[in-house]
């Protein structure tokens, strides 16, 4: 059986700048995404509300939290992966614009809400929980954070709390991409703009939709990455067979370490049926007073169009699988919360106690949640995490929270194996991203894709207008490839506008092929999609050129036998 060892950087692990042996671990990790949804055309577009609603409803909950605990120096480390397009819209001065009056207007609808419901007593009480949520998210936002929500993620990355990685640029579903160089631009273009918003580059990356190909940790390798995330099976059908299951890594041959999914911990937050967020004292979802309320008064706070949508303020508990739903009672789900954190931590310490009696070496109990169930889908989420981390940090003594980027600086010595094929979709493999509802796109996106490769080949060194509608094709490019496309398509929630963004994607960047090829660029063409799809403005589309490389300079390893 092969281990591999790499070398140890000079990095502290924790707060307290010490290496802390324990029974075993837990990495808490959080992938956040959005697709890149931008419309400057209209004053409100209905897709732009999954960027408000995930900033109001979870990142800055998140950072308040996270930020609270560092005040407190409270010792622990989380991973969170922060996907390049929610970056850039996180960066984007429309939508930030845009986000600051959202907030503003909902503290307006929670300020009338308290007194249409000063009656009421149990939806009062719910109605100033509102407001004084909004009033500090608004507060964090504009004053505390000046708008610049990845200042925030930095600075506790800069304290040594949170490890913060990325995924390939628009969150493209690598193993259904055939060209190499479409995959090894997704990754650079990825980690560059990491860089240019960070600083620095990750030691980790999320595969998009945990999507896994063997072969692509061939151009991690070559792209500085020390590890990424596949689901449990990509690492249990490794061959060799992994000597520890999923509660440790495994080193690719290419030296790359590859870390699987914990099934026992995400059953208990992600089943429908078992998971905690399921809890009938939790709040319900999908009843709001934007469906609820007399349109006449709820209309100034929905969009242009009028049509009735959610607007955050929800007065109901999930109550049972009934449509009579009962008032939602903060403090006792908050109570539930408490509970929950506590069951999930003690069923953890269980875990560990048992597989530390059969291994040579501490397990690491690996659990991916995306970051948007924590306070959007699962209101009570970024309390059950505060929970979570006290507790553990205070409540126990076998278990550590650390990163995987930490496991590899503690545990330097590890299998080697090859993951086979998978994603954490259903099923486990392709079928979410190819099946009857999106099939049809691969095909343009694969001649898109050889175009792009062509385009690139043909133009080593392009400057000019020639190099603007080179760079704009690449960036339309990336923005079709993104999975959320197909993923929408297959769920069939608001598919017309899934299709629709595949197709301008397509059709703008092959106008621009045609443009290129005849060396008759339309600039007037070329302005309008530069300032509407305008991410990655320091992207280099000579990284689809077919000898390109992308020429970080990898981290050394030796190999050992053990």
């Amino acid at each position: 059986m092969s281990f591999r060892v790499l070398p140890v950087p000079q990095t502290r692990v924790g707060m307290q700048g010490v290496k802390i042996l324990s029974q075993g671990y837990l990495a808490l990790v959080l992938p956040a995404h959005l697709p890149y949804v931008r419309h400057p055309e209209r004053p409100d577009y209905l897709e732009e509300d999954w960027f408000y609603e995930a900033v109001v409803e979870t990142y800055l909950p998140l950072l308040d939290m996270w930020r609270r605990l560092a005040t407190e120096e409270i010792p622990y480390r989380m991973t969170v992966s922060l996907s390049p397009t929610l970056l850039a819209m996180f960066r984007d001065p429309l939508l930030m614009g845009r986000c600051e009056r959202r907030l503003e207007r909902l503290i307006e609808l929670a300020e009338k809400e308290t007194i249409r419901t000063r009656y009421e007593t149990e939806f009062n009480e719910t109605a100033r929980l509102y407001l004084a949520r909004f009033r500090r998210a608004h507060r964090l936002y504009t004053e505390e954070l000046a708008r610049d929500i990845i200042g925030g993620f930095r600075a506790l990355q800069d304290q040594e709390i949170l490890e913060i990685i990325t995924c390939p640029a628009t969150h493209g579903y690598l193993p259904l991409m055939i060209h190499p160089e479409a995959v090894r631009a997704q990754i650079q273009i990825g980690l560059d703009y990491y860089r240019s918003q960070f600083g620095r580059y990750p030691r980790g990356m999320w595969l998009s939709e945990c999507g896994y190909q063997p072969g692509h940790d061939e151009i991690l390798r070559e792209a500085g990455i020390r590890y990424f995330f596949t689901d449990a099976h990509g690492v249990l059908h490794a061959r060799p067979r992994p000597k520890y299951g999923t509660y440790a890594p495994i080193y690719c041959p290419s030296g790359v370490a590859a870390f699987g999914r914990d099934m026992e911990s995400s059953k208990q937050v992600w089943s429908a049926d078992e998971g905690y967020p399921g809890d009938y004292d939790y709040r319900e979802f999908y009843r709001d007073i934007g469906y609820d309320l007399e349109y006449e008064y709820i209309r100034p706070y929905l969009g242009q169009d009028g049509i009735r949508k959610n607007t955050g303020i929800k007065y109901h508990r999930i109550t049972g699988r009934t449509a009579d739903k009962k008032p939602y009672v903060y403090w006792v789900a908050r109570e539930k919360a408490a509970i929950h954190a506590g069951n999930f931590m003690f069923n953890r310490e269980l875990q560990v106690k048992y597989l530390a009696e059969f291994f040579d070496r501490p397990p690491i109990v690996v659990a991916p949640y995306d970051a948007e169930l924590f306070g959007h889908w699962w209101y009570e989420g970024p309390e059950w995490l505060e929970f979570l981390i006290r507790k553990i940090v205070y409540d126990q003594k076998t278990l550590r929270l650390i990163t995987p980027g930490d496991y590899l600086e503690i545990h330097p010595r590890n299998q080697v194996a090859r993951p086979s094929m998978s994603s954490w979709g259903y099923k486990g493999y392709n079928e979410v991203w190819l099946e009857g509802s999106n099939d049809w796109i691969y095909p343009h996106l694969h001649m898109a894709a050889s175009r792009m490769i062509e385009l690139a080949n043909a133009h080593p060194r392009a400057e000019g207008l020639v190099r603007r509608a080179l760079n704009q094709a690449a960036r339309e490019l990336l923005l079709a490839q993104s999975s959320d496309w197909a993923f929408i398509m297959k769920t069939g929630t608001m598919t017309s506008y899934a299709v629709k963004r595949t197709k301008d994607h397509l059709g703008r960047f092959n106008r621009l092929y045609e443009q290129i090829r005849a060396g008759r660029i339309e600039e007037s063409f070329l302005r309008e999609i530069e300032e509407k799809d305008n991410i990655f403005p320091e992207i280099d589309y000579t990284c689809y050129r077919s000898d390109h490389r992308i020429g970080y300079e990898p981290r050394r390893s030796t190999t050992a036998t053990g």
